[in-house]
């Protein structure tokens, strides 16, 4: 049996209490992740971490938009179509575009828009892997001989890319936003992927949701690892439909003392 470590945006904005969009329990979640590469190196095949990683003036953050006074939103603003048809929020660049994708996002029932802290700033300590993580995977290829994996999403400034497979709305000349299949057929080489990162309610419930979407030959082959991933606060009920159809379809959810027994 080979298996395979797919880790969601384990970064220090997410994971560090000094982070910039810190999600509580996100700290202790890797190191649980860590410990389990260090106790487990063996069992490990193949290890990809994921990389949440914006511009500044990416459509998420505030600096994008703003009101009729030049006003920006504050961060976990919620903005919909119908608020930016009525002018009261206003993008700032790509006017045509952004007003869209709004739409589009709502159309295809996806989570609705919100406004975040900056985040996982290109080239910033923000964007890079926690540090015990990435000291776990250092101290794991040295043992394997096997370099982990790093991809990067969100870097396609006008839509937002929570799941690891594509963009929110993909963009056909955007070929970042579209279907990563290149990742799916390197997943599906392994028996097993254990699913696991930051945050449970956004990235990971997305990236499992683009699972079930888009790549079923990975369904049985998944495993969500309950005790490595945490929700944004007060958000954590957006995943719930999502976890709740990938139980439906016999995803399995193990916590990370039950693995490899």
């Amino acid at each position: 049996m080979k298996n395979a470590f797919l880790i969601i945006d384990a970064q220090f904005d997410f994971c560090h209490p000094e982070g910039t969009l810190f999600v509580p329990g996100a700290d202790q979640d890797v190191a649980r992740i860590a410990t389990l590469i260090r106790e487990h190196a063996f069992d490990i095949d193949y290890i990809v971490a994921t990389l949440d990683t914006h511009h500044i003036m990416d459509i998420a953050h505030p600096l994008f938009w703003q009101n009729s006074s030049g006003e920006h939103p504050n961060p976990f603003t919620q903005i919909t179509s119908a608020e930016v048809e009525a002018g009261e929020w206003i993008p700032r660049f790509s006017v045509e575009k952004a007003k869209k994708y709004i739409a589009d996002l709502e159309a295809d029932g996806q989570f609705a828009h919100f406004i975040w802290p900056e985040h996982c700033l290109i080239g910033s300590r923000g964007a890079a892997l926690h540090d015990t993580l990435l000291v776990a995977l250092k101290d794991w290829t040295k043992q394997r001989s096997i370099d982990y994996v790093a991809v990067q999403k969100g870097l396609y400034p006008l839509s937002e890319h929570f799941g690891i497979f594509r963009a929110q709305v993909p963009d056909d000349n955007i070929p970042e936003t579209q279907f990563n299949t290149s990742l799916i057929y390197d997943l599906n080489r392994f028996d097993t992927i254990y699913l696991m990162g930051e945050a449970k309610s956004h990235c990971v419930a997305n990236s499992l949701k683009q699972i079930l979407d888009f790549a079923p030959a990975l369904v049985p082959k998944t495993v969500v690892v309950t005790d490595c991933m945490s929700d944004v606060t007060g958000l954590g009920h957006l995943g719930q439909p999502i976890y709740a159809e990938a139980q439906s379809r016999k995803v399995r959810f193990m916590e990370s003392d039950a693995l490899f027994k």
